[in-house]
């Protein structure tokens, strides 16, 4: 499919009620489709898309047709959001530690290619600490630095290890062996089920 294709196909899979919070809609959107003005209507695809929660196959095409675009950023958005609808999605407010106490003296790329390990509760065969692996991206910076905050998302690896991580409950960040981080989790959305066969 080519853009105006993905777009539309895209688009059709958006309920007609839903709308922006600037009230822009599936309709207006058309029109910019109409015009040929793809960039400015996968924009707001992906707009409508993060009100709601749509199908995977929405971001897919919009993963797609941002790719086509060569818009990387767009591209690397809709990518994250197939994994959390396929992995699920953890949002929770993280504080880092500051340098001076910590292994890590740099910031983290807000972009989602940070994988770091997570204390959330396990223990191994032994007895001791067991850690999972969780995506991380940061939301609206680019870059978190040390001893800085912010509203993160986790994308588990194996999302059968997050189920009884509940809104509330504190989690450690590890790089190493050393504790990078502390988070509370503010949200839990589990993975979309998977489709029937057929």
């Amino acid at each position: 499919m080519d853009v105006p294709e993905l777009l539309e196909s895209a688009s059709l899979l958006v309920p007609e009620e839903t709308a922006t919070e600037n009230d822009i809609t599936v309709g207006d959107i058309w029109d910019y489709l109409v015009h040929d003005e793809w960039e400015i209507a996968l924009g707001l695809l992906e707009e409508l898309g993060d009100g709601r929660s749509l199908p995977l196959e929405f971001w897919e095409k919009l993963a797609e047709a941002a790719e086509q675009l060569r818009l990387e950023r767009s591209a690397a958005w809709c990518h994250w959001r197939c994994s959390e609808i396929r992995n699920g999605v953890i949002r929770a407010d993280l504080t880092l530690r500051p340098a001076a106490g910590a292994r890590r003296t740099t910031p983290i790329s807000g972009a989602g290619v940070l994988r770091p390990m997570w204390d959330i509760g396990h223990l191994s065969p032994t007895g001791g600490r067991a850690v999972s692996i969780a995506f991380l991206r940061v939301e609206r910076v680019p870059l978190l630095e040390p001893g800085g905050r912010a509203t993160v998302r986790l994308v588990p690896l194996t999302p059968s290890h997050w189920t009884h991580v509940r809104p509330g409950r504190q989690i450690t960040m590890h790089e190493d062996r050393t504790v990078a981080g502390t988070a509370v989790i503010l949200e839990v959305h589990r993975p979309a089920a998977a489709e029937p066969a057929g």
